[in-house]
């Protein structure tokens, strides 16, 4: 199944990441280029750095400055991970291109990359929720508690990889069907945001 890949491939790059715990170190990206593992890697650690971007920033002690930096890494690491789950979809759509679609073919919500996108958030939230369940230095209650939120992850994360297994037997089955839209982001755009635009 699919998504025993993705989540296998998931936390791998999660694993990788937290050897150095550095939002600045290097990236090296263990599968070639022409294998679907490769763009399925790449995507998590661009979401691993998000998260600890995110944390960073919320620091209440941050240097002004130095937060309107890491807002603009934010920004570009958006953009990163939009354009990654547009190429993880164009492999679907490449992969699926002659399937015959039947007649009474629904569309999903969303495409299967944005699952995808979902599902590696999702190993980033039970990975750090784990770490929390282990914590030494913390009260039994919040230990209840986190130990509480990991079991509803874990069967979140079981029914999405169910939910996108299916998702994908039905595109190839050709009872559903891929329609696929570029993100319109407008915040980057000069001539969309106002802000950028009142500055030329």
């Amino acid at each position: 199944m699919f998504s025993s890949l993705a989540n296998r491939i998931f936390q791998e790059s999660i694993i990788k990441y937290h050897l150095i715990d550095k939002v600045d170190q290097p990236f090296e990206n263990p599968y070639p280029k022409d294998d679907i593992a490769h763009l399925l890697y790449r995507k998590n650690w661009i979401d691993t750095i998000q998260w600890h971007y995110e944390d960073i920033i919320r620091d209440p002690d941050i240097d002004p400055v130095a937060a309107l930096e890491l807002k603009r890494q934010i920004d570009s690491s958006n953009q990163d991970r939009t354009d990654l789950v547009e190429f993880i979809d164009s492999y679907f759509l490449n992969k699926y291109q002659s399937v015959e679609i039947m007649d009474n073919a629904t569309i999903g919500t969303e495409s299967p990359a944005w699952a995808l996108d979902r599902l590696s958030i999702l190993a980033l939230k039970i990975y750090h929720m784990q770490e929390e369940t282990d914590r030494r230095d913390a009260s039994q209650e919040h230990l209840r508690k986190c130990q509480q939120k990991l079991n509803v992850l874990l069967e979140q994360r079981e029914d999405l990889s169910t939910a996108i297994d299916q998702l994908l037997d039905d595109i190839e089955a050709g009872n559903k069907y891929m329609k696929v839209y570029k993100q319109m982001k407008m915040y980057n755009d000069d001539e969309l945001n106002p802000v950028l635009r009142s500055q030329k």
